[in-house]
């Protein structure tokens, strides 16, 4: 079975793609974003919607290269920069708006998106 970033790297057809998410991974679907916030205790609204779009765009263009979580982080802030910058997006996203929103969005969270032993005395 292929990875969801080795379908998007591939350049997949996109048939059966939600036209609302143009640059989603050729397996992910909306009802199982939605199952997948729910989990994490999300209610998801078009605020949210609008960040998972932003990270599938965002990972779309730059298929070819490494994620940057620092430059990823940056794109997010200044994208969102009218609405709150990363205060609003961790508003939406508690769990951090690259790791979560990644699980959400169908993508792998770059290296670093979680710390786990942010925190901790590990």
């Amino acid at each position: 079975m292929t990875s969801l970033m080795d379908a998007i790297r591939e350049g997949e057809n996109g048939a059966g793609k939600d036209s609302k998410f143009p640059h989603a991974p050729p397996e992910w679907k909306r009802e199982l974003a939605l199952a997948a916030a729910r989990r994490e205790g999300l209610k998801p609204g078009e605020d949210h919607w609008e960040v998972l779009r932003a990270l599938q765009e965002y990972y779309a263009r730059h298929r070819e290269t490494a994620i940057n979580i620092r430059e990823l982080n940056d794109a997010l802030e200044e994208k969102f920069h009218a609405k709150g910058g990363r205060k609003y997006l961790y508003q939406l996203f508690p769990g951090g708006p690259v790791a979560q929103g990644c699980r959400i969005a169908g993508l792998k969270a770059p290296p670093g998106a979680v710390d786990r032993g942010f925190g901790s005395v590990v």
